[in-house]
């Protein structure tokens, strides 16, 4: 677990901290702070290093902030109420607002749509080098003093048969269509997996309206229990838990703990799922079948850090109780890369409010001031509570036992379990890396992202881990990038752009 400051003194002024008179950040080379992720965490540390005087650009890859937590409609839609979509939406839209008005006094910017791809060292900071999209030849280099990482998570996917399926989703991916679209995924929709995201999709699913027959959860929520004091120190979470179950109670959805979707059925499109009940280790319980239908299903198991741009310049990593790798950080949120700070899910995932805290305090640290001590404790219960979470809900290692020889493990190459075996079994790989070699598991679109976990848990390593071996994969390319940019040559030096 990251080191949880419990004094101010803790931030001192970093030896690198900028100083000297504000100029117009549209207009000056080089900022003093790059913050990349616009969610909770990347937007309260921008208008948090803004409010403290440094020169802040805070980019991200979508065209307005809020990141996945505070996803929105667009004008567009006519959304009479965003707010229902969402927990606390004050907190967004007083944080959005504070930018705004750092944006029209010339402290702060924000470049929506710019994907960071990569992120280089250079001899006076960082440059981050930006892309508009796959179907753009207009890219930039935005350089800073400083960096500090709000990438956030990205969804954990264990496979099981007909997970391929049209009207498969994930669970976030669900509340993505509802909080962006205005659309449900189906009209009677099956939620299931493990971890807290499962209560809050479902929730938000019945309130819009859909119909859900159950919330398969794998876990028993029984390890919660093991630390009354860590709950007691986060009473909010209890109350936000409560108000999820609460909305369950009141439509009827039914609750099967320590059980899980071990099939999908369906031609076209998912028309049922097969739900059986679990032992201690996740292992299929024969005999406890049972057929729910449905024209939907959301599922997922918890969340992994984004956190690609650190590792690929070395910065040091830790394996949390879920066995997911996050960021190593001290108490000040700086990573072991000098300059560059983490804040949020990239730590470890813990939610919104851990989000908003750590966005702050980094944002104190890198101005090399000194926060409030009120926020060093609210940081600390809720890190506390994150690793409580993550222990809760770590993947058994029998969820294997639901797999069938010829279930695709990696969807964008179409790699079925059977292969991945014969790869360990009889050619000899012992890790995510060789399995990769010899079936091309992990090489498609999303650079194992969704097929990761698995494809190390059949490589015989651990469960949580995208990458299985001493440490997390490194990849040059943090997205994917067109060969038209990558040979424009070098990219124009552009905060502005």
């Amino acid at each position: 677990m990251p080191t949880s400051p419990s004094d101010p003194s803790s931030f001192g002024p970093p030896a690198d901290a900028s100083s000297g008179p504000l100029a117009d950040p549209l207009f000056d080379p080089l900022f003093d702070l790059a913050v990349i992720g616009a969610g909770p965490a990347g937007l309260a540390a921008a208008v948090t290093a803004a409010d403290l005087g440094l020169r802040c650009v805070l980019l991200d890859g979508g065209q307005g902030t809020g990141g996945q937590y505070y996803r929105h409609p667009a004008p567009g839609l006519g959304a009479a109420r965003p707010d229902r979509l969402h927990h606390h939406w004050s907190a967004y839209t007083g944080l959005a607002d504070r930018l705004a008005a750092h944006e029209r006094a010339g402290r702060a910017a924000f470049r929506g749509g710019h994907q960071v791809w990569a992120l280089e060292r250079t001899g006076d900071g960082f440059a981050a080098h930006v892309t508009r999209g796959p179907e753009s030849t207009d890219r930039a280099t935005v350089r800073s003093r400083s960096v500090l990482l709000a990438t956030g998570a990205y969804e954990r996917q264990l496979p099981f048969p007909g997970w391929t399926l049209p009207g498969v989703v994930t669970a976030g991916g669900a509340q993505a269509m509802l909080k962006a679209g205005l659309v449900l995924p189906g009209r009677r929709i099956v939620v299931a997996g493990s971890g807290p995201l499962l209560l809050a999709a479902a929730s938000s699913l019945v309130t819009a309206g859909a119909e859900v027959p159950a919330v398969v959860e794998a876990t028993a929520y029984l390890g919660y229990a093991r630390r009354p004091g860590v709950l007691a120190g986060v009473p909010g979470k209890l109350v936000e838990g409560a108000g999820h179950g609460g909305a369950l109670l009141r439509h009827g959805v039914r609750l099967r703990p320590r059980s899980a979707v071990v099939e999908a059925h369906g031609t076209d499109r998912v028309t049922g799922v097969t739900v059986a009940r679990l032992d201690a280790r996740w292992r299929p319980l024969p005999g406890t079948e049972r057929r729910i239908d449905c024209d939907a299903l959301a599922v997922g198991h918890g969340l992994l850090p984004q956190i690609d741009l650190a590792t690929e310049l070395g910065a040091r990593t830790r394996t949390g109780p879920d066995g997911a790798v996050a960021l190593a950080v001290d108490a000040r949120l700086r990573t072991s890369v000098p300059g560059l700070w983490s804040a949020g899910e990239t730590n470890g995932v813990g939610g919104a409010d851990l989000a908003l805290a750590e966005g702050e305090l980094a944002a104190y640290a890198v101005a090399g001031a000194l926060p409030e001590a009120g926020t060093l404790r609210r940081r600390s219960r809720l890190r506390a509570f994150a690793e409580l979470m993550a222990a809760a809900h770590r993947p058994g290692p029998g969820w294997t036992g639901w797999l069938r020889p010829d279930t695709d493990v990696c969807r964008c190459e179409e790699v079925p379990v059977a292969a991945i075996r014969e790869a360990v079994d009889d050619l000899g790989a012992g890790d995510p890396r060789t399995v990769k070699l010899l079936t091309r598991a992990g090489m498609g679109w999303c650079q194992g992202r969704m097929c990761g976990p698995a494809v190390a848990c059949l490589a015989g390593s651990a469960p949580g881990s995208a990458s299985g071996g001493p440490g997390p994969d490194r990849r040059p390319l943090g997205c994917p990038v067109p060969l038209s940019q990558l040979a424009a040559g070098p990219s124009p030096e552009s905060p502005a752009s």
